[in-house]
């Protein structure tokens, strides 16, 4: 099933430029920004009233939330190589467009953070750990130093390399499945991952634990959500989702959850703690086919507007960038008293951020996209398929 999206009227730079309307749906790339700023405002505030640049009681503490801002990125990862996946590409392909996709400007935001972070900050390392972080590998090694080396945010990248190396793979397996198939599997996977994040809560020391829960493996759950959505929706299925509704049950649940232990007892208190990746999955999904489906009906909301889009574009050097600046700000100025004035410091920060954000995707992430494509070597091209019409005989209509 292929249904036409209405286009910008100018052009915007990008992996998706001019990629074909079926595939481009400009409300999850305005998402993206959205998922990358809560993650800088949950890092800006930190989780204490002494952690962060500047803590903020007014949104504390119901910016912590804001790191699960990383799952729908996860979730989204998986939902956007499957809804733009054509059957034919070889896998070679896909990982050369991947690494001129991210390995460049990661590489580039590395290096203003090893001066502010280990010449500067003074925060200790050692040689393979940095190295481990730079080819994105850190995630595997539980005694690496800091716990999250390089360019501490990268570490999510780690997690995604790991999916880009399955993904020509498990897509093909995926594409056998029927849509019902592939949906309990994915609800599976966020169960499971709720129960490993149970019992290594109870079982493993909290360092443990928590390395277990950001190991590439443990996380595959919540890219295989996102591919089931996508195939489910490009096979015709349909649910009925209201973004308003959505956001409100969002909002519910962000104080439940962010006041858990003053409402519930200890047990409920530690159930929804585990339970929160799978339930900000759950989430990612059903916010990412509500907008999907809105856009496919021909809805274009604020979410698609030239300012959101040119943001989610963006988000990506946002992300790399803003932990960086984070602690050039502690170490020069060092962290306020708690007042909610922290909040005009934030977005004065997140401006700076984003304005280094765009010098980074126009003069290093979109030129290396573009290198790569141009320089992509002879035969890596997607194999010839014979033209024809969808239908049930095309594994993504199925």
């Amino acid at each position: 099933m292929t249904t036409a999206l209405p286009r910008q009227t100018r052009p915007l730079p990008g992996p998706d430029a001019t990629a074909d309307p079926a595939s481009r749906v400009d409300s999850l790339t305005g998402m993206r920004f959205l998922a990358a700023f809560a993650v800088f405002v949950h890092h800006f505030t930190g989780v204490s009233s002494h952690g962060g640049v500047a803590h903020a009681p007014l949104l504390f503490p119901y910016s912590i939330i804001g790191a699960t801002g990383v799952d729908f990125f996860f979730v989204l990862s998986g939902f956007l190589l499957t809804w733009g996946h054509r059957p034919g590409t070889r896998a070679r392909l896909f990982y050369w467009r991947r690494f001129g996709r991210i390995w460049p400007a990661h590489l580039v935001a590395t290096i203003p953070c090893v001066w502010v972070f280990y010449l500067w900050g003074g925060v200790p390392t050692d040689a393979v750990s940095f190295v481990a972080s730079l080819f994105l590998v850190q995630t595997w090694f539980p005694g690496v130093t800091p716990m999250f080396p390089g360019n501490g945010v990268a570490w999510t990248l780690s997690v995604e390399v790991f999916f880009y190396l399955l993904f020509p793979y498990a897509v093909r397996g995926a594409l056998r499945m029927r849509a019902r198939t592939l949906v309990l599997l994915a609800v599976g996977g966020l169960v499971a991952m709720w129960a490993l994040n149970w019992w290594t809560a109870t079982h493993l020391s909290p360092f443990s634990s928590e390395w277990v829960m950001r190991h590439p493996l443990t996380r595959l759950p919540e890219f295989g959500v996102g591919m089931a959505c996508a195939l489910a929706l490009r096979r015709g299925h349909r649910i009925p989702l209201h973004p308003p509704v959505l956001f409100a049950c969002f909002v519910a649940y962000v104080v439940v959850h962010s006041n858990r232990l003053a409402l519930f007892g200890p047990y409920a208190a530690g159930q929804l703690t585990w339970a929160l990746r799978s339930v900000a999955a759950l989430f990612a999904v059903l916010f990412i086919a509500a907008y999907v489906q809105r856009e496919l009906a021909g809805h274009r909301g604020w979410l698609c507007s030239r300012p959101m889009v040119l943001l989610g574009l963006w988000s990506y050097a946002f992300y790399l960038l803003h932990q960086t600046l984070n602690r050039l700000i502690i170490d020069t100025w060092g962290r306020p008293q708690p007042s909610d004035y922290a909040v005009f410091t934030l977005l004065g920060v997140a401006v700076v951020v984003t304005a280094l954000s765009w010098a980074l995707f126009t003069y290093v992430e979109e030129p290396a996209r573009k290198w790569c494509a141009r320089h992509t070597p002879r035969g890596w091209g997607a194999k010839s398929t014979a033209a024809k019409a969808p239908g049930r005989s095309d594994p993504l209509c199925r």
